[in-house]
């Protein structure tokens, strides 16, 4: 017998079918495929590289009045900058927690509690609230008031009426000096 005439029921002399080689490289080629089409589809999802290229401002707050507000853009969204009065001050840390949907102190939202900076973006739907002009509606609380839907923040940015079932976002900050942030 020759040695490719030692096939018998399609095994070959080392036992490996070629039905279970054909699987194993069909296989293969399905992961490699498979892979070929996730990385892009995944990589897709990563922030934009002009988005990541602002990952962090500094922020000037010298021009910034006591009762006076800053919009500054961020990773593509509003950053509310507030300088609050010291009666703005008071009534955020008056508030008795337990009553807040959102419990969280007003301390525990600044660094400094005269400055106060969160993400202007209301956390219901997605709506950009009114209260950072001294014309616009800021709501009962006297801090931001979203008219699409109704959710009212407090001078902490925090809900206080309304749909909305959290507080605005404190993005990462930190003072570099006196006048100056430094957000992301």
């Amino acid at each position: 017998m020759s040695a490719g005439a030692n096939i018998q029921n399609g095994q070959h002399d080392d036992g490996e079918t070629r039905r279970g080689f054909m699987q194993m490289l069909a296989g293969a080629f399905g992961a490699v495929g498979l892979g070929a089409f996730l990385v892009p589809a995944v990589n897709s999802l990563n922030p934009a590289k002009d988005t990541l290229a602002l990952s962090t401002v500094e922020v000037d707050l010298s021009d910034v009045p006591v009762g006076g507000s800053k919009t500054v853009m961020w990773q593509g969204k509003p950053i509310f900058i507030r300088h609050r009065t010291a009666e703005e001050i008071t009534e955020a840390e008056d508030v008795d927690v337990q009553t807040l949907t959102d419990k969280q102190t007003d301390e525990s939202r600044v660094e400094k509690p005269e400055w106060l900076v969160v993400v202007g973006v209301c956390t219901h739907l997605g709506c950009i609230p009114q209260g950072q002009k001294t014309t616009d509606n800021h709501g009962e609380f006297g801090g931001w008031f979203c008219s699409c839907h109704g959710s009212q923040y407090d001078t902490s940015g925090r809900i206080r009426k309304g749909p909305a079932p959290k507080n605005l976002a404190v993005p990462p900050y930190k003072f570099v000096n006196d006048t100056t942030i430094k957000i992301g």
